[in-house]
C-alpha cells in the first residue's frame, strides 16, 4: 500500500437513454499504465465505499475506476431504482466503451472487481455480452438473496403485477455485513447510502442471476470468486454451482472463513485483498488465450444439451405422455388461432410464422379464437422476436449513418432474408437513402410474399428479391455491386452445425466491401427450449424444431473469422436474443 493516498478525479459518462452517470478515475501513479481496474459495488452503496481497494491493491501502474450506478451515490434517478436490470447490465458495457474512447484503455486491458449485486451484475454481462476485457473478481455475488420470509418472492412478484412499482426496504443492519467497527459506523452515518431498493430490480435480479447460474458454462474469462464464509446476506451454494459450471479456462475460488458479506470491506481482509492483486497481475504477466469455441457444435453444454433435446422420449413414460398432450393440445390450438395454424402450416420458425408474429395482430375463429391467438403471440419467445426486430433496425439505422458519415452508398443485402419487413421498415425510418436492396431467401414463398412486401412499400425503385442459398458461399461472393451493409437474422440459431455458418459467414465476407457492416443475430438462451423441441415443428418437412444455442462469446468468434469485429450490441430484457453490428476488418 502506498503512504500517500490516491486522490480521485471526478467525472460523469452517457449512458445510452442520455442518463448522466457519475464516477471516479484515479489515474497510474506508475510508470507506463499497464491497465485500468474497474470497480463495482454492492447494492444500497456507491463507488467511494470501494476506494479504500484503489490503494490497498498496490497497482500503481494501473488506473482505477469506480462509478455510482444510476439510483445510486451521486449518480441521478430514484434512489434504489433503474428502469430494469437489464437497463443497469447495458450501463456496465457503456461505462467500459466510455472507459475506452475517454481514457484510451482497451477492454483487453481491462479488469474488473464487483461485490454483491454488483457482482451479478457483471456476471450478467459477461454472459450477454461477451465482453473481451481481462478478468473478472466476483466478491460475493448476490445469485440468491436470504428473504427469510417464507414465499417472499412469489408474494413480491403478485404485489408487483397488482400494485406495480414499490420499493423494498433492506432489512440488513451493519453489523451483520462486516466486523470492522469503522467501516460499520461509516455505513450508519452515509448520506449516500440508500436503504430501498425497487421491486422490478429486485425480481429482475433474482431472474438474472438463475439463468446466469445455470448458464455459466457461457462465461470464458478468466475468474476469481471470493465467498464470504459467515454471509448472513446471501446463499452460498449458488456461487460454488456457478464456479464449477464456469467455461473458462483460468478460475479461482477463495473461501474466507468467518467473512460477512461485505467481503471487500472485512475488518481482516487482507488474504482477500492479496489473492486480487496476484490475481490481477498474473492476468497481466501471463495472459492467457481466450477459449476457442468455434468447435461447439462438436463438444460442450450447448451440444449436449441440443441433442439431448433431440432423442425422443418414450411414449409410456410420463415426459413422453406430457408432450404428446402438448402436441394434441396445440393441434386443437391451431383450429382456433390463426398463428398456431400458420405454424403448423408453414413451420414456427417459418418466414411466414416471424412475419405473423411482427405484425402482431391476433386472428382466429371468433372471440376465443383470437383469445387463443393472443395468448400464442405473447408468449415470452414471441416478444423476444419482436424485440429483436426492433433491435436489428436499429443497428441497421445505424450502421447507415455510418456509411453517410463516410460518404459511402448503402447497398444493403439481406441473405434470408424470410419476408424482408425489418428491413424495409429499418430503410423507410432511416433519413440515410439506400442505394439499393437486396433481399435473398432460399424459400420459394418468402420470395413471393416478400417481393409483394416490397410492392406495398413501394420500393420496387431500389430493392429487389431473389431465391438463393444463404449457405452457398460462392452465390455470396458474387454479388454485385458489393454490399456496403449486410443482415443476417434468425438463421443461424436454426442449424447447429458450425461449419455450416463459417461457410456463410466467408461467403458475407467475401461480398461486403472492406470497412462495411454486418448486422447479426444470436439466440445466447431460452426459457422455452424444451417445449420448442417438443412440441412445434420447423420449416424442414415438419420435422421438430430442435436448436443448439450458441453463446454469444461464440458467435462472435465466428463473425471475427470472417473478417469482421465487433463493434455493438442489443439484448432483450430476459436474456434471449442478441443482435450486433460489426464492421469488416479483412481476411
Amino acid at each position: 500500500m502506498s503512504d500517500t493516498p490516491r486522490v480521485p478525479q471526478e467525472h460523469q459518462f452517457q449512458t445510452h437513454d442520455g442518463v448522466s452517470l457519475f464516477y471516479r478515475h484515479w489515474p497510474a501513479t506508475g510508470g507506463a499504465r499497464r491497465g485500468a481496474v474497474v470497480l463495482f459495488h454492492r447494492g444500497h452503496e456507491h463507488g467511494a465505499r470501494m476506494a479504500h481497494l484503489v490503494d490497498e491493491l498496490a497497482l500503481p501502474d494501473f488506473d482505477f475506476f469506480a462509478w455510482d450506478a444510476r439510483g445510486h451515490g451521486r449518480s441521478p434517478g430514484q434512489r434504489g431504482f433503474s428502469p430494469g436490470f437489464a437497463t443497469s447490465v447495458r450501463d456496465v458495457q457503456t461505462f467500459i466503451e466510455h472507459i475506452g474512447s475517454a481514457h484510451g484503455v482497451p477492454p483487453e486491458d481491462i479488469h474488473v472487481i464487483a461485490q454483491s449485486v454488483g457482482a451479478v451484475l457483471i456476471a450478467t454481462w459477461a454472459h450477454d455480452y461477451a465482453p473481451r476485457v481481462r478478468g473478472l473478481t466476483l466478491a460475493s455475488p448476490a445469485f440468491r438473496v436470504k428473504l427469510y420470509v417464507p414465499f417472499a418472492r412469489p408474494g413480491l412478484a403478485l404485489m408487483h403485477k397488482l400494485r406495480g412499482l414499490f420499493f423494498v426496504n433492506s432489512y440488513v443492519k451493519a453489523k451483520f455485513l462486516t466486523h470492522d467497527p469503522a467501516r460499520i459506523a461509516s455505513y450508519k452515518s452515509d448520506p449516500l447510502i440508500s436503504r430501498p431498493i425497487a421491486v422490478n430490480i429486485l425480481l429482475g435480479l433474482y431472474e438474472a442471476a438463475e439463468r446466469v447460474v445455470a448458464d455459466a458454462h457461457a462465461i470464458t474469462l478468466p475468474t476469481q470468486l471470493l465467498i464470504s464464509g459467515a454471509d448472513w446476506v446471501v446463499h452460498r451454494q449458488p456461487q460454488h454451482d456457478f464456479f464449477d459450471r464456469l467455461g473458462s479456462a483460468v478460475k479461482r475460488k477463495l473461501e474466507l472463513p468467518g467473512f460477512f458479506h461485505d467481503t471487500l470491506g472485512e475488518k481482516d481482509r487482507g488474504p482477500a485483498v492479496k489473492a486480487i492483486r496476484d490475481f490481477v497481475l498474473e492476468l497481466f504477466d501471463q495472459p492467457p488465450p481466450p477459449v476457442d469455441l468455434r468447435g461447439a457444435h462438436l463438444s460442450g453444454a450447448t451440444a449436449d444439451e441440443s441433442r439431448a433435446l433431440a432423442e425422443p422420449l418414450p411414449a409410456l413414460s410420463p415426459r413422453g405422455a406430457y408432450w404428446a398432450l402438448t402436441r394434441a393440445s396445440l393441434r386443437f390450438g391451431g383450429l382456433l388461432s390463426r398463428g398456431v395454424e400458420l405454424g403448423h402450416e408453414t413451420g414456427f420458425d417459418s418466414g411466414s410464422t416471424l412475419d405473423y408474429v411482427y405484425r402482431n395482430q391476433a386472428q382466429g375463429a371468433g372471440p376465443l379464437g383470437r383469445m387463443v391467438d393472443r395468448t400464442y403471440l405473447d408468449s415470452i419467445g414471441w416478444r423476444g422476436i419482436r424485440q429483436r426486430k426492433l433491435h436489428v433496425e436499429e443497428l441497421l439505422r445505424k450502421a447507415m449513418e455510418l456509411l453517410a458519415e463516410q460518404h459511402r452508398e448503402v447497398r444493403l443485402m439481406d441473405i434470408a432474408a424470410g419476408h424482408g419487413r425489418y428491413v424495409l421498415d429499418a430503410v423507410l425510418a432511416s433519413p440515410v437513402k439506400a442505394s439499393s436492396i437486396l433481399l435473398r431467401d432460399y424459400s420459394d414463398i418468402n420470395v413471393r410474399d416478400g417481393r409483394a412486401l416490397i410492392a406495398e412499400k413501394e420500393l420496387q425503385g431500389s430493392a429487389q428479391f431473389v431465391q438463393a442459398d444463404a449457405f452457398d458461399r460462392m452465390s455470396l461472393a458474387s454479388v454485385t455491386p458489393r454490399p456496403t451493409l449486410a443482415v443476417v437474422s434468425g438463421l443461424y440459431e436454426l442449424f447447429p452445425d458450425n461449419e455450416m455458418v463459417s461457410r456463410s459467414l466467408a461467403g458475407v465476407g467475401d461480398a461486403v466491401e472492406d470497412r462495411g457492416y454486418l448486422v447479426y443475430t444470436g439466440q445466447p438462451w431460452h426459457p422455452q427450449l424444451e417445449m420448442i423441441a417438443r412440441a412445434l415443428t420447423s420449416h424442414r418437412q415438419g420435422q421438430a424444431w430442435v436448436m443448439r444455442r450458441r453463446t454469444q462469446a461464440e458467435m462472435d468468434q465466428l463473425v471475427e473469422a470472417a473478417g469482421f469485429r465487433k463493434i455493438d450490441q442489443r439484448i432483450d430484457e430476459w436474456g434471449i436474443f442478441t443482435v450486433s453490428l460489426a464492421v469488416r476488418t479483412g481476411p
